[in-house]
């Protein structure tokens, strides 16, 4: 190791020289070794964070059974290193953050109606993890956009849906909070689907009700029976059934309920049901029935004749142009006797 003998005042008789240690050269500037340091804890807060997502990653998800909490988990983990790497870079440059902490203040109160709505999902997903009221891979739908699809991500900004379409919706936790969303997947996956067929008064009722709970009987994926489905307080049975839900004009119509083991595919197991009733309906014993009209007429009903000379006769007796009998004077025409 190489010193450099440099000459001091002798403050002791015994002292003639101060070694002092090796020194960068002139040359080097200081923002070279800066932006050499700001480049090291960068890399080293890269390298940590990984390191930490291998490390945390097997604990949190033994621990923690949703999986939208475990990803907000190593979430904050990663970032909070990521914050620590900016503070040791803000002092590397010399920026004390007491004295910049003024500014951070007057900042935020400029932008902070901006970052309003921002911060606002961030606490609206913050209630959204707590609530639970759908978890990542549930079925959901959003009636308001006529939507359904699959939970793929949630975030405390926003929530990921994957669409039936083959398409994705990332919408912000605050909207999602303050709309209606209908889960499917919700610990039971059972749903419960209805079919209405108005019949005939001159139908066998009863043998209508037969036909469509036997067709629905028949479809996969529909349940067939077993022990009763327990909804709140009440329970309902399990196998379709098919019940007078009133009487119309035009005939009776008849309400058919029955449970479906999956919400995936809804529309084409209540197409399956409808092709499978309307097979069933193949003879005179039921009849579906449509409005109509019928008219009556009987021997008071009258006759009404047109003369070649453009007079209305109406019973026999002629008739004036204005639908009047030709012998009604003018008096009657104006409202009949006066006081």
């Amino acid at each position: 190791m190489h010193a450099v003998i440099v000459p001091a005042t002798v403050t002791d008789p015994g002292e003639m020289f101060v070694l002092e240690p090796p020194f960068l050269p002139d040359r080097v500037q200081p923002w070279i070794v800066e932006l050499a340091g700001a480049v090291l804890v960068v890399a080293l807060a890269w390298l940590a964070a990984r390191l930490a997502t291998r490390v945390f990653t097997r604990p949190i998800v033994q621990y923690v059974d949703r999986q939208s909490l475990g990803r907000v988990a190593l979430g904050s983990i990663r970032a909070g290193i990521y914050v620590l790497g900016l503070l040791t870079l803000l002092r590397i440059y010399g920026l004390d953050l007491s004295s910049i902490a003024l500014s951070v203040t007057v900042f935020s109160a400029v932008v902070g109606v901006i970052l309003a709505p921002i911060v606002g999902s961030f606490i609206s997903g913050v209630f959204l993890l707590a609530d639970q009221p759908y978890e990542i891979d549930d079925m959901i739908e959003l009636p308001e956009r006529e939507t359904r699809g699959y939970v793929e991500d949630i975030t405390l900004r926003y929530t990921k849906v994957f669409t039936l379409d083959n398409t994705f919706l990332v919408i912000p936790n605050g909207e999602m909070r303050s709309r209606d969303v209908v889960n499917h997947s919700a610990e039971d996956t059972r749903v419960r689907l209805s079919l209405e067929l108005l019949v005939t008064y001159e139908s066998d009722i009863a043998e209508a009700r037969t036909r469509m709970e036997e067709s629905a009987r028949g479809i996969e994926g529909v349940i067939t029976g077993g022990p009763s489905i327990r909804i709140g307080a009440a329970r309902y049975p399990a196998g379709p059934q098919c019940l007078i839900a009133s009487f119309a004009d035009s005939g009776i119509l008849l309400r058919m309920r029955y449970w479906a083991s999956e919400p995936y595919q809804v529309q084409t197991l209540s197409s399956r049901v409808r092709t499978r009733v309307w097979e069933s309906l193949d003879d005179d014993a039921v009849e579906i029935a449509y409005p109509h009209s019928q008219l009556m007429f009987d021997e008071t009903s009258g006759e009404l004749r047109v003369s070649a000379d453009g007079e209305l006769e109406s019973l026999g007796e002629p008739m004036a142009a204005d639908g009047r009998p030709s012998g009604t004077n003018a008096t009657d025409r104006e409202g009949g006797d006066t006081d």
